[in-house]
């Protein structure tokens, strides 16, 4: 009897990518819109980093320590940048949310 070729499914019953359960990630959702923010130094985007998202060594401008992996935290760039929103998002900076908060106002980086 010759080979056939065809997968053997279970009839009503997708494969691949759909058979995943197709949850939306609300976590992720969630914190990854940039929240706008008014400071004495400007127009500043803000995104909250979950823990899970948090993957990478960052160095806090505020303080100057690491933010290690796991550790949740922000990103922040410029709004009103003199050069783009180009330039504002590739000088964007990863900050702990104390540092942040209370951050000086003469950061200009």
């Amino acid at each position: 009897m010759p080979r056939s070729n065809r997968p053997r499914r279970r009839s009503g019953q997708a494969s691949g990518k759909w058979n995943r359960g197709a949850e939306l990630d609300l976590e992720r959702a969630r914190f990854g819109i940039p929240e706008r923010q008014s400071a004495p130094d400007g127009e500043w985007n803000v995104r909250r980093i979950t823990q899970r998202n948090a993957v990478k060594d960052y160095i806090c401008p505020g303080c100057g320590l690491i933010i290690a992996p796991g550790v949740e935290h922000v990103v922040a760039w410029r709004e009103d940048s003199l050069f783009g929103a180009d330039a504002a998002l590739s000088e964007r900076r990863h900050w702990h949310h104390h540092c942040w908060k209370t951050r000086s106002f003469r950061y200009r980086r």
